[in-house]
């Protein structure tokens, strides 16, 4: 378990610039354990296969497997102060992305109001966070093998990119270079791309957790046709079973 002030240091850092990487979360075992995992993943619901990217959303319903990566030491700890002690998972999906797959242009994933950039500019303004992402990466990830690009510091644009920008107050993304078992964290306004796979033969394996505020909406689709499996919920442990959804009562229940 990090200590306190680590944990202060990269909340700081998502504050600051929005994302922060956490090296070695993941050992060699848990890394080869979840790239077997998505091996045996078959598309249900919503899920995509196909010629360059898999795509599968909700793997923690389907086996009890899945559910030690949903509050990894090191990860939880930083969702919880980011986000409040009783925030949730509104998503765990699992990727596949093969030579030839493209990526996505720059983008933020959820931003609740557009605001002033010289409102976020203030340093007596700190802008709450209501969702941020995990991206748990299993291979080590160089130039050619799909970097997750961001641009630091630009959640506090206020604002989504404009078609056919590319940069923030002159700075372009960057791209996020690590290894095997590293996880990167980072908010829901920073903007930030996925970026192609140009290696000749190798496969990019991730595993995405999305984080929420206890009042943000769960996202497991097929939604009204969602239910838990009971095995995964006999499995949980109470923190487990708090981020599935198992809250306290409160307003709007």
């Amino acid at each position: 378990m990090p200590s306190p002030a680590l944990i202060r240091q990269r909340l700081q850092a998502l504050h600051e610039d929005g994302y922060v990487l956490i090296p070695g979360v993941l050992d060699a075992r848990q890394i080869a354990e979840l790239r077997q995992a998505i091996d045996a993943l078959r598309s249900i619901h919503w899920d995509y296969q196909g010629l360059v990217v898999d795509h599968y959303k909700c793997v923690f319903n389907r086996d009890p497997l899945w559910l030690p990566y949903l509050d990894l030491p090191g990860v939880i700890e930083l969702a919880e102060a980011a986000l409040g002690s009783d925030c949730h998972v509104i998503g765990q999906t699992a990727w596949r992305c093969h030579p030839g797959f493209i990526g996505a242009d720059l983008h933020l994933d959820y931003l609740v109001m557009e605001l002033p950039e010289s409102l976020l500019a203030d340093p007596q303004f700190r802008l709450p966070m209501q969702i941020c992402t995990a991206h748990i990466y299993l291979d080590d990830i160089d130039a050619d093998l799909c970097p997750t690009l961001v641009i630091p510091g630009s959640h506090r644009a206020g604002r989504a990119p404009r078609p056919g920008e590319t940069t923030w107050h002159g700075r372009a993304a960057e791209p996020v270079l690590c290894r095997a078992g590293d996880v990167l964290v980072f908010r829901s306004e920073l903007w930030h791309a996925g970026s192609r796979n140009r290696s000749r033969e190798r496969i990019r394996y991730l595993l995405q957790v999305h984080y929420g505020r206890r009042m943000v909406a769960q996202k497991f689709s097929p939604y009204l046709e969602f239910h838990f499996t009971p095995e995964v919920l006999a499995a949980c442990t109470p923190r487990q079973r708090r981020l599935l959804g198992d809250h306290q009562a409160a307003e709007y229940d």
